[in-house]
């Protein structure tokens, strides 16, 4: 079992760079737009005093249950057409496309997999565009259409998506999950194809523009990406801002990297995404392997750097100061256990950008704090988990 499971990293070369702010319709424009705001001020407006109760403000927003699968993946199930076709998706920070296998692909990693047809799905409509993604781990070609989505509850019409036509290679044939769904900015959406959170917003199916994740552990249920809300159950103390520093991925800038109080990397400060669907903790690859020295991480034969469980109580948090706040990654986060066995939750990775190397705030990383992605302020919160 690899530990490395790399699926948000779209054409890095191309895409890391600053793009312009784009103003966004307000909820009200998108609302009236579509014929919504009436209903809406008649279903919301009641009370002036609504936002003083939790249970009005959380059926304003859809929660979508992930399943945790070995502290990996974390994935959940979506329908695509109409009648519903069924398809488990990761739900990644990563990337920007949606896309699912589809009866016209052939490759052994869709023989094994929902695979959507267009045919028995009233809704769909053909497009003569094509789609090309690739991630750290596998790539995908195909072809876009249009349908209608159910996530969290929430039907997405005209939503834009992939149908693959080939998936090569051995990872995405034992994935436990069909597709992708693509949670970054529409800047790094291949062929230009608006992501499901773009297309909810701008339909006014969610109350605010945001959506936000908690992962659970240890293989624990209970992970969830809610949209268009915030709840305060998942998390302790106050949520702490950090400004994107590209509007891309959802990019954001490390002031340093300590263990100990000392500096073990981004001296002066570095860059890095906050990734849903990457599984592990990534970084520049001498930064990671002085890491990897630093708490005694050996290579065993399969390629995996290995620690003895004993000494997970003794090794140090890895900090990172973002923003001017500390966000501590202790051992137990950074070294995955299983049974008698603890490797390494690190990986070294070497993706140029022109600000200097990137790091991957991963699943190691996210499983500690709930992440609220904010798209009005282009800007991620933080707080340590509950």
């Amino acid at each position: 079992m690899k530990w490395l499971l790399l699926l948000g990293l779209v054409a890095l070369s191309e895409c890391l760079y600053k793009v312009p702010l784009v103003r966004k319709k307000s909820l009200r424009q998108n609302l009236m737009e579509n014929g919504l705001l009436d209903n809406f001020l008649k279903t919301h407006s009641i009370n002036p005093a609504s936002k003083y109760f939790p249970s009005l403000a959380a059926s304003l927003d859809a929660t979508q249950p992930l399943v945790n699968f070995m502290d990996t993946e974390y994935f959940g199930t979506i329908t695509i057409g109409t009648p519903a076709q069924d398809f488990t998706v990761i739900f990644d920070t990563g990337s920007s496309n949606l896309w699912v296998p589809s009866i016209y692909c052939s490759s052994p990693a869709c023989t094994n997999h929902n695979r959507f047809n267009p045919k028995k799905s009233s809704t769909y409509q053909p497009t003569s565009q094509t789609l090309s993604v690739a991630y750290g781990t596998g790539s995908m070609t195909g072809i876009l259409g249009y349908d209608t989505v159910h996530v969290a509850g929430i039907a997405d019409t005209n939503q834009i998506f992939g149908l693959s036509q080939t998936e090569p290679g051995s990872f995405l044939y034992y994935a436990p999950f069909d597709g992708i769904l693509g949670l970054a900015y529409p800047s790094i959406s291949s062929s230009g194809a608006t992501p499901v959170f773009d297309n909810m917003w701008n339909q006014g199916l969610v109350p605010q523009d945001l959506f936000s994740v908690y992962l659970s552990p240890n293989d624990e249920s209970g992970s969830v990406v809610i949209f268009g809300g915030i709840d305060s159950s998942y998390y302790t103390g106050t949520l702490n801002w950090i400004p994107l520093s590209s509007e891309t991925y959802w990019q954001i800038t490390v002031d340093s990297i300590t263990m100990n109080g000392q500096s073990i990397a981004c001296n002066g400060g570095c860059q890095a995404i906050v990734d849903t669907g990457t599984s592990l903790l990534s970084g520049p690859v001498n930064a990671i392997n002085n890491i990897q020295s630093l708490i005694g991480a050996t290579q065993n034969a399969n390629g995996q750097m290995m620690v003895s469980c004993s000494s997970i109580s003794s090794l140090p948090d890895i900090v990172f100061t973002l923003n001017g706040i500390q966000f501590p990654v202790p051992a137990s986060a950074y070294i995955m256990q299983s049974g008698q066995s603890c490797a390494s939750g690190l990986q070294g990775m070497n993706i140029p950008t022109a600000s200097g190397e990137l790091w991957i705030l991963g699943d190691v990383f996210i499983r500690q704090y709930y992440a609220v992605f904010d798209r009005a302020n282009n800007q991620v919160g933080l707080a340590p988990v509950a």
